[in-house]
């Protein structure tokens, strides 16, 4: 607390008595001062219990969102699919709304409208006046700024691709690899087999392709005819092939040194990889013999 002077206008002070301690006097409420405490506890408890009503019903209630988990590597129609369920929509409302006009999804020209790669996995807030078309939106918005950086551009350029190219060959990594260890090694595979002009070989786009998701690859699969098919078709597919994560797309702008062309898991946690075609043909045949057992 400051010190303040007495003011010179102030009266002149009395000097005080000095006087001997008395006991002290309990003081004493006459009938209508008892009755005015007791109107005053009663009002007092009587606001305690009405400021809260009026605040509760003044103040609307702050909705709490839902989340929306969009895993790495789930292809757009994985994703239409829960957004119409946690929007409790008609299947198929959220993928109609790709194309509806005046949606206009942020996508890059390459993509061609397509939103496939562009929704990028993350956990999104879900509240009850979301829509399917600023959901979607958000997506490929979260997607633009985690792809359109700078580290980014320079990386896929350092490997003679577009953003758009890079992506795409993060999609495969996604779908091939479990680990971000075996992300750069498929990615070196990938970058290995474009610079020798050599078909990638891929069963993820030949999944993609044929609408399912399976480590069985028969010989009239690979017969299918598709851009997808990159058996028969030599270089990136024209699309992603689902929805990459940030590791991914890391492993193919920062892909592991080797030669390896070749690669084949041949038990969970097991992938191989190599450059001698004799040596992969081996660990193929490791591969049907573990697939064989565990069908019985």
């Amino acid at each position: 607390m400051t010190h303040r002077p007495p003011s010179p206008y102030a009266p002149p002070r009395r000097p005080r008595r000095l006087s001997l301690p008395r006991s002290p006097r309990r003081p004493r409420l006459t009938r209508r001062g008892r009755f005015a405490l007791l109107v005053g506890a009663v009002l007092v408890v009587a606001a305690g219990i009405t400021v809260p009503l009026l605040l509760t019903r003044d103040e609307p209630a702050v909705e709490q969102p839902r989340m929306l988990l969009v895993p790495e590597g789930w292809r757009a129609g994985q994703v239409y699919t829960a957004v119409d369920r946690m929007l409790g929509l008609p299947e198929g409302t959220a993928r109609k709304a790709v194309s509806a006009p005046g949606t206009a999804l942020p996508l890059p020209e390459a993509a061609g409208g397509n939103p496939e790669g562009y929704l990028f996995p993350a956990t999104y807030p879900v509240l009850r006046a979301t829509t399917p078309e600023g959901l979607l939106r958000f997506m490929v918005d979260t997607a633009g700024k985690r792809f359109g950086t700078g580290r980014i551009a320079q990386g896929a350029k350092a490997h003679g691709l577009s953003v758009y190219e890079a992506v795409t060959a993060a999609s495969i990594v996604q779908a091939e690899a479990d680990n971000p260890e075996d992300m750069a090694k498929v990615a070196r595979v990938v970058h290995n087999r474009l610079a020798r002009g050599m078909a990638l070989q891929m069963d993820s786009t030949l999944n993609y392709a044929l609408g399912r998701s399976t480590v069985d690859t028969t010989y009239e699969d690979t017969r299918t005819q598709s851009p997808y098919n990159t058996y028969e078709r030599k270089g990136l597919p024209p699309t992603p092939i689902g929805n990459p994560g940030d590791q991914a797309l890391d492993a193919v702008i920062r892909p592991a040194d080797g030669d390896w062309l070749y690669f084949v898991t041949v038990a969970p946690g097991d992938t191989r990889f190599t450059a001698d075609y004799a040596a992969h043909q081996v660990n193929v045949a490791e591969f049907n013999a573990n697939r064989g057992a565990a069908r019985g």
